[in-house]
């Protein structure tokens, strides 16, 4: 399997691209330790991604995201676009499990927003609200309300990665907006 792409730009500002590139080099060739650091660079990402879609699978999408890079790493022709393709396939894999399970049961406001949220809420309580509101969404709505809002990607890359047609990426937006409005009033989905 042959992977490509452009790089990701919203890779850490701290790394450095020509690093990652060798490191993902040295990874294909099977070192050991270049691969253990590689993962420990990005299982926070992946579970930034994974969080939002799969929720209470995050974990599991983050470990088949994972294995799914180790696998499929010798085939990725461009070191330097290590982050957009393990976000393809964080996105891929969260949605396969997400719809796996079907089970989307409201955050306990006890335990906080998912651990998969990349900022601190300033209000606690204001994001348990809104993580529950989310969580009440079916599954398809929820994939396209997170990578839309909280990936902060554009429709049509949101329809690449989920392999859709934009339009009916721009429906389900459409219905998923409305639906969390409807579960952020209390009147449920």
């Amino acid at each position: 399997m042959e992977h490509g792409g452009a790089a990701d730009e919203d890779g850490p500002a701290d790394q450095d691209g020509p690093a990652v590139a060798g490191l993902v080099r040295r990874a294909q060739r099977g070192d050991v330790l270049a691969m253990d650091e590689l993962l420990t660079l990005l299982a926070p990402r992946v579970a930034r991604i994974c969080g939002p879609i799969a929720r209470q699978d995050a974990a599991d999408a983050t470990q088949e995201t994972l294995l799914a890079v180790l696998r499929h790493l010798p085939g990725l022709r461009a070191p330097e676009a290590l982050f957009g393709w393990v976000r393809a396939i964080a996105v891929r894999e969260s949605v396969r499990i997400a719809a796996r399970s079907r089970r989307t049961p409201p955050v306990d406001p006890a335990t906080g927003p998912p651990p998969a949220d990349p900022h601190p809420p300033a209000d606690p309580e204001l994001a348990a609200a809104l993580h529950d509101a989310l969580a009440r969404l079916p599954p398809a709505h929820r994939q396209v309300l997170t990578l839309r809002h909280l990936q902060d990607l554009d429709e049509r890359t949101v329809a690449a990665l989920l392999d859709l047609p934009l339009g009916t990426v721009r429906s389900r937006l459409h219905r998923a907006r409305a639906l969390f409005r409807r579960a952020w009033s209390g009147a449920g989905p």
